[in-house]
């Protein structure tokens, strides 16, 4: 099942206080273009500097995400970005004149109300997924914190939380639904444990933070002193204790409000992949650090798949569009240096042709002695024969006809190609032959592993007669 990208029927404007840097600012959201994305833009600096909402920007994670690009930094995106992918909102402007996304009563419930209130609207063009195919896992060797991605049809997210505190102790939240956000996780409160204020305050921290945007929980029984000396620190003129280890004066929504949170903020971080996932997403012990580093992880896997994208399916059980007789009618070469087998595709932009690597292979005995490898400048030959079949399939008379080498620029080998492979060789033009001028790219596969790949350029040219 597909679906479209959509954005914000309308904008929207909110004012408030940043959590860390205690600064009143005002937040528009508008509408945006598809395959916009999400970002944000300072309009109170010179320039008026745009910052995507990206993995790559992120600046630091110190109590909150801050993503940022030179001088223009924005702080604790997490709740408004998860707020838009609870909504599933893919493209949106967000304007803001100062350093920090208003704390609000220190949840998404706002952020994600203010979109109910002016809707969204499908765009006119598919919105894009990462797939989890295969278990990713990650261990954050600082914190403990531990991440696995699982195959799953839409995006679910689990987060276990274990501060070893006897009033918050052990809890869990899911989300098995992303319709169900609204209702389950966006109005979760943040939280802080009640040793960590003063720490948190002498950093020059939390100087927008209060006890309206913010669940504080006590460690101990407080004595009426301490409770004196926090309320100075929050500027409060007293702080009563109304429930057994939370400070707060309202009750927690949800028993498991803490945890509930932790999702909220998951979800925020993972945003900055991009594009949204369609898989399972358990988190044990999550926190902003290692919820981006987790999502970095995602990111490469999201750039190979990607890359993945386009790779040929090979069944060697059909029948090729040309065997290894056929292929002699195309390509001067021959044993041992005929390096194509068979051509399984073959259109006007694009072939993909199949060489069997195999142990007797002329070259292995000295490439190398106990450890053969097929060298890469072999599988350039062999992406080159590839695209000269596909060269000379736009003239008449191929068997008069050589393809030869011009440039080959922006070349890479990234794994080893060793007898028993296969390798699948698939030549794209990246410009219309002209004047016999054949500008392609290359790229060759083992398995699910992009072994090489470059841009070639080469000339076919008649004989002499």
């Amino acid at each position: 099942m597909t679906a479209k990208q959509c954005t914000i029927k309308d904008s929207f404007t909110l004012q408030g206080v940043g959590l860390h840097t205690g600064v009143s600012v005002t937040m528009k959201v508008q509408p945006a273009a598809v395959n916009h994305g999400v970002k944000f833009q300072r309009i109170d600096l010179p320039d008026r500097p745009v910052v995507p909402a990206d993995i790559n920007m992120v600046q630091t994670t110190q109590r909150g995400t801050t993503i940022g690009r030179g001088d223009a930094s924005i702080a604790t995106v997490e709740h408004i970005l998860s707020a838009l992918a609870g909504y599933q909102v893919d493209n949106a402007l967000i304007e803001i004149d100062g350093p920090e996304v208003p704390i609000l009563d220190g949840s998404a419930r706002t952020f994600y109300a203010e979109c109910e209130k002016v809707g969204k609207v499908a765009q006119d063009a598919e919105r894009t997924y990462f797939e989890i195919q295969e278990p990713i896992l990650y261990t954050d060797e600082q914190s403990g914190a531990e991440y696995m991605a699982l195959p799953a049809d839409q995006l679910e997210i689990t987060c276990l939380i274990d501060f070893n505190s006897p009033y918050l102790g052990q809890q869990f939240a899911t989300l098995a639904d992303i319709e169900d956000y609204g209702k389950q996780i966006a109005s979760c409160r943040t939280f802080v444990f009640l040793h960590e204020i003063e720490g948190l305050i002498d950093q020059g921290l939390i100087k927008g933070g209060d006890l309206d945007n913010a669940i504080v929980i006590a460690d101990r029984i407080m004595t009426d002193s301490e409770l004196e000396r926090v309320a100075r620190k929050l500027g409060k003129s007293v702080v009563h204790v109304e429930k057994e280890g939370v400070l707060n004066t309202t009750e927690l929504q949800f028993k498991n409000e803490p945890a509930r949170h932790k999702l909220l903020d998951v979800l925020g971080d993972l945003s900055l992949l991009g594009t949204a996932i369609k898989g399972k997403i358990v988190a044990r012990k999550p926190g902003h650090g290692p919820n981006v580093a987790f999502t970095r992880v995602l990111k490469k896997k999201l750039i190979e798949q990607r890359k993945l994208k386009g790779k040929p399916n090979y069944d060697p059980d059909e029948t090729p569009v040309y065997d290894i007789n056929q292929i002699h009618n195309f390509l001067p070469h021959r044993h041992p240096f005929l390096l194509v087998d068979k051509i399984i595709e073959l259109s006007p932009q694009h072939v993909v042709g199949i060489k069997n690597i195999t142990f007797d292979q002329w070259f292995f005995p000295g490439h190398f002695p106990n450890n053969p490898i097929f060298p890469g400048v072999l599988q350039i030959e062999a992406l080159a024969q590839t695209g000269g079949i596909l060269a000379l399939s736009t003239v008449p008379d191929p068997e008069n006809w050589d393809t030869l080498f011009i440039k080959i620029d922006n070349t890479r080998f990234k794994s080893k190609v060793m007898p028993g492979d296969t390798l699948i060789l698939k030549m794209e033009l990246l410009n219309p032959i002209r004047r016999g001028i054949c500008h392609m790219y290359g790229t060759a596969y083992v398995g699910n592993k992009i072994v090489s790949e470059g841009e070639l350029t080469a000339q076919i040219i008649k004989r002499d007669a």
